[in-house]
C-alpha cells in the first residue's frame, strides 16, 4: 500500500514540476516580441504600428483555443493537448525565423496564439481542478519567471549575434522540446486528486450554466469585462513599447533597455509572489487600487524619464505595482457580478484580458506612428486612471455574499 501511494506523490511532484516548466515556457515568448520589434521591423520594412497586427493575429489565435481547450482536452486528455499546443508554438515561433515575407509572420502569429490559448487554459483548469488554489499561486509567478528571462534572451541575441532571430530560435527549440516532454508524460496528467465532500458541492454549484446571453445583460459584467480590458492593455503596452520607447525616444542603449524591460517583468513577478504572502493581512481593494496609483507614478516617472536611471525607475515601479492587479479582479469576481453569474463572467474576462494585449498596445502603436513616440506614456498614464475610476465604480456596486 505504502508504495503506490509513494509512487503517486511522484507522479504529482513531476505533474506540478512540468506545470511550472510550462508555464515559463508561455511567458518566454511575451516577453521576446518587445525587445524584438525594432530589429525585426527593419528586417520587414514595416512600419511602427504594424506589431497591432502580429499582436491581434495572435489573440484571434488565442481566444479560439483557449475556448475550445475543454473540448480538445475531454477528446485527448490533457498531457497530448500541451504536448501538441508546445509543438504549434515551436514551430510557429522557429517559422518566424526562415520567413522572407512579412505577409507569412500573420499565420505563424495565429498558430503561436492557439498553442499559447491551450496551454494557458489547459494547465489552468488542470491545476485548479487538481490542487486548489494555493498551487495556482506559484503557477502564475512561474509565468512571470518566462516573461522576465524573454527580454534577456533577445537582448544578448541582439547584442552579440546582431540578429532577433537567434532569441527566437531558442525560445522556439525550448518549446519543441518541452512538447517531448508531454507527449513522453502524456499518462502522468491522468492524475485525480481526492476532493472534500465541500469541494464536491462547490464544484456541482459552479457547474450549473446561467446563460451567456442573461449574464451579458448585467451591466455589472460589462465593467468586469472592461476591467480586464484596461487592466491587460496596460500591462502589455509598458511591456510591448517600452524597449522601443527607450531606444528611439530617449536614445538609451539597447543592452541598457533590454535590461530595463527585463527589470520590468523582474519586479512583475516579484511583486505576484510577495502579493500571495499578503493576501490574507492586506484587504484586496486596497492592494488593487494601490497598485493602480503606483502603475501611474511608474507612468509619470517614464514620461519625464530623460536619464536612464528615471526610466528604470518608472518601469520598475510599474511592473512591481500592477503585479497584484489581475489575480485580485478575478478574486472578487464574484462579489461584482454576484454567484449566479461568476461563471460565465469568468470566461469572458479572460476573453476581454485577451483583447486589451492586442487591441491597446495596436492602438498606441498607431498613435505612436501618427504623433510620436512620447505618446506611450501619455496612453499608459491615461489607462491607468481610467481602471482606478472603474475599480472605484465596481467596489461600489459590489454585492452581498449570499
Amino acid at each position: 500500500m505504502i508504495q503506490p501511494v509513494r509512487n503517486r506523490s511522484r507522479k504529482v511532484v513531476g505533474v506540478v514540476i512540468l506545470a511550472f516548466i510550462a508555464f515559463i515556457s508561455l511567458g518566454l515568448p511575451d516577453g521576446l516580441l518587445g525587445v524584438a520589434w525594432p530589429s525585426m521591423r527593419q528586417s520587414f520594412l514595416r512600419p511602427m504600428d504594424s506589431l497591432g497586427v502580429l499582436l491581434f493575429s495572435s489573440m484571434a489565435g488565442y481566444l479560439i483555443s483557449s475556448f475550445y481547450s475543454g473540448h480538445v482536452s475531454s477528446r485527448l486528455g490533457v498531457g497530448w493537448l500541451l504536448a501538441l499546443s508546445c509543438m504549434a508554438t515551436g514551430c510557429s515561433l522557429l517559422g518566424y525565423t526562415i520567413v522572407p515575407y512579412w505577409w507569412m509572420m500573420i499565420p505563424l502569429a495565429v498558430l503561436a496564439g492557439l498553442g499559447a490559448g491551450a496551454i494557458d487554459a489547459g494547465i489552468n483548469t488542470y491545476v485548479a481542478s487538481n490542487f486548489g488554489e494555493s498551487l495556482m499561486q506559484w503557477l502564475h509567478a512561474s509565468y512571470g519567471i518566462g516573461i522576465t528571462m524573454g527580454p534577456v534572451i533577445m537582448t544578448y541575441g541582439i547584442s552579440y549575434f546582431y540578429s532577433w532571430r537567434v532569441g527566437y530560435v531558442v525560445v522556439g527549440s525550448v518549446q519543441v522540446a518541452l512538447a517531448a516532454a508531454f507527449a513522453m508524460t502524456a499518462s502522468m496528467w491522468k492524475i485525480k486528486s481526492h476532493p472534500s465532500p465541500e469541494e464536491r458541492e462547490k464544484t456541482v454549484t459552479e457547474s450549473r450554466r446561467t446563460p451567456v446571453l442573461e449574464t451579458l445583460k448585467q451591466a455589472d459584467v460589462w465593467i468586469s469585462i472592461l476591467l480586464f480590458f484596461i487592466y491587460t492593455g496596460i500591462e502589455s503596452t509598458i511591456g510591448s513599447w517600452s524597449y522601443t520607447f527607450l531606444t528611439e525616444s530617449r536614445g538609451i542603449s539597447k543592452e541598457t533597455a533590454g535590461f530595463i524591460v527585463g527589470s520590468y517583468w523582474a519586479t512583475f513577478t516579484i511583486g505576484r509572489i510577495l502579493a500571495g504572502l499578503f493576501t490574507r493581512r492586506v484587504r484586496m481593494h486596497l492592494m488593487i487600487r494601490g497598485g493602480i496609483v503606483g502603475a501611474f507614478v511608474g507612468g509619470v516617472l517614464m514620461l519625464f524619464s530623460f536619464s536612464g536611471a528615471l526610466s528604470l525607475a518608472g518601469v520598475v515601479a510599474s511592473g512591481f505595482a500592477i503585479a497584484p492587479i489581475f489575480p485580485g479582479l478575478v478574486s472578487l469576481t464574484e462579489k461584482r457580478v454576484g454567484r449566479r453569474y461568476s461563471a460565465n463572467t469568468i470566461g469572458m474576462q479572460i476573453s476581454a484580458a485577451g483583447l486589451g494585449v492586442a487591441l491597446i498596445p495596436g492602438l498606441t502603436g498607431v498613435l505612436a506612428q501618427r504623433i510620436s513616440l512620447d505618446v506611450i506614456p501619455v496612453v499608459i498614464l491615461f489607462w491607468t486612471v481610467a481602471l482606478f475610476i472603474l475599480e472605484k465604480i465596481s467596489q461600489g456596486r459590489e454585492k452581498e455574499p449570499s
